[in-house]
Order: structure tokens, then C-alpha cells, then sequence
């Protein structure tokens, strides 16, 4: 199955500000990461030829600098997709999660967790950033929660859980329950299988679904991740209140570091303050409570 690149040269004197909000653009329009090549052309990717069209028209509309050339759409070369994710993925340690796939066996060290996880076609494999910044974020608000409730496992909901990685990474650190709520089908099924094989079923739960209108069946949780679109996240905010447990902790990713600003205060309206922060590869995500 091929797809389709969306090529957009950006001109090294357009200044960095404006830059980050086409990078924000591309990754909000194809809800994918992008790449940056070293001569400053920004590259995103779509399924269709429609889509990138459609992106296509989308930057044209909005772009500020006319002196840029337009986007350019490049057909890619059929790629068998169902296998092409299993490139350069190995074990990867996040916090005291050891993150790997099936077919490399490790073994956890001291206080560490193994989690295997094939993402397949489904998002969270622990090789981009937001993943690994959502998983060290639920590492750390999990220990905090043992440390504070010794006598109460947590109890956790996954938003747009794709692979299923946050979840079963929650039950494996000793969460009582973890329900992960995602809208896409076929993520569903790479999820189901995943918890399968890291035999978390009795604890992990996968529905499909909105996440807003289904994050209250979880409720109360102790701990709700989101790792999704900064807009999707803004749009989820009331839902993720209202679903968390007294003192409970909210933890947003799935934004680019210069998203950081336009977020904090949505958060701030909402009446909730970040705890905590991880950056990482351009990545920011953050742990928050209700104040």
C-alpha cells in the first residue's frame, strides 16, 4: 500500500515562531509527527491523494510567507504496511518500563516491568516522543499514587489508546484496573492482541468509542492519560475532570513543545495546574491536577 508525501520548503529566514505553528499545522491536519529535513523543508504524510490535496489547500489558505514556494505532493512506493512497522523497533526502557517487541525477548531488571507491545498499524510503540513522555509521566504519577494510597492500586484510564501500551504498562506497575478508549477499530484489535500476550486481560479493559462521552464508564480513575492532538485534548479537559477521583492526576501528551504555551492556559481556565513536565524529542507533555 502506498501513500502520499506532502513537501513543504520552508525558506531558513522565516522565523522559527512561524515555523513551529506550520510544523503544529502539518501535525494537526495528518495527526501524525512530521520530519524536518536539514534544509528546512518540512515533510508530512497522508494515506490518500485526496487528503494531501486537501492539505495542500489547506497550507496555501493559511500560509503568511508569500514568498514560499507552494507544498509539494510526492506519490511514495507501495509499502507492505502491515510489516514495515517492525523497522528498527527494539526494547526501549522508559522510567522502570521496558518497552519491547515480540519477537526480542528481555528480561527486567530491578523494579522494572516488561511490556510487549507489536503496534502494528496502531499508534504507541514507545519510539516517538509523546509515548515515551505519557509513559514516564505514568510511571512517576503511579509511584506517587503508591506512596501516598499504599492500600488502594490505582486505577486508570487510557484516552486514544491506540496499541494499548499506556494501559497495559499501567497494570503491569500494579494498576487495579485500566481502561483504554479508542474511536479507531483496527487499533482496538492490535490492542486486544497485545493484552493478550502481556496476560494483563483481568485488568485491562478496551473500548471503543469517544473518548469524552465513554471516560465517565471509567470513572473515578486516579490517573487519566491523553495522549492525543493538543485540540482534542482542549476539547477533553471537562471530561478528564470530571472523571478523576479526588486528587487524582491528569496527564496530557500528544503536543509538540511549542504547543505548551497555547495549552497551559486552557488548563489554567479549567482550573488545573501542572505538577510535572517531559520533553523529549520536541514532545512536551505534562501531569496535571485540579487545583
Amino acid at each position: 500500500m502506498n501513500g502520499y508525501a506532502i513537501d513543504v520548503a520552508v525558506p531558513m529566514s522565516v522565523p522559527e515562531e512561524e515555523r513551529d505553528a506550520l510544523a503544529a499545522l502539518l501535525v494537526e491536519q495528518t495527526g501524525q509527527a512530521i520530519e524536518e529535513l536539514e534544509d528546512g523543508t518540512l515533510v508530512a504524510w497522508a494515506e490518500t491523494e485526496a487528503k494531501a490535496e486537501e492539505i495542500r489547500r489547506t497550507l496555501d489558505a493559511r500560509r503568511t510567507t508569500h514568498d514560499a514556494p507552494p507544498a509539494i505532493i510526492r506519490e511514495l512506493p507501495d509499502t507492505d504496511w502491515t510489516t514495515e512497522w517492525k523497522k528498527g523497533l527494539g526494547p526501549r526502557t522508559v522510567g522502570r518500563v521496558v518497552v519491547t517487541p515480540s519477537w526480542v525477548a528481555v528480561t527486567a531488571g530491578a523494579g522494572e516491568v516488561v511490556v510487549v507491545v507489536d503496534p502494528e498499524t496502531a499508534f504507541g510503540s514507545g519510539e516517538h516522543g509523546s509515548t515515551r513522555g505519557a509513559l514516564l509521566l505514568l510511571d512517576r504519577a503511579m509511584a506517587r499514587h503508591a506512596s501516598r494510597q499504599p492500600q488502594q492500586a490505582a486505577r486508570i484510564i487510557d484516552l486514544g489508546s491506540g496499541s494499548g501500551i499506556l494501559a497495559i504498562a499501567a497494570a503491569k506497575l500494579g494498576a487495579a484496573r485500566a481502561v483504554g478508549i479508542e474511536f479507531d477499530e483496527e487499533a482496538n484489535v492490535v490492542a486486544e492482541r497485545n493484552v493478550e500476550r502481556n496476560g494483563v486481560g483481568e485488568r485491562v479493559v478496551i473500548l471503543e468509542g469517544d473518548a469524552g462521552e465513554l471516560a465517565l464508564l471509567g470513572a473515578p480513575a486516579d490517573i487519566i492519560v491523553s495522549n492525543i492532538l493538543r485540540n482534542v485534548n482542549v476539547v477533553l479537559i471537562p471530561a478528564i475532570k470530571g472523571a478523576l477521583a479526588s486528587r487524582g492526576i491528569a496527564i496530557f501528551a500528544g503536543m509538540e513543545e511549542t504547543e505548551e504555551v497555547l495549552f497551559k492556559p486552557e488548563l489554567e481556565q479549567a482550573g488545573m495546574a501542572v505538577m510535572d513536565e517531559v520533553r523529549d524529542a520536541g514532545w512536551w507533555s505534562c501531569a496535571v491536577r485540579v487545583k
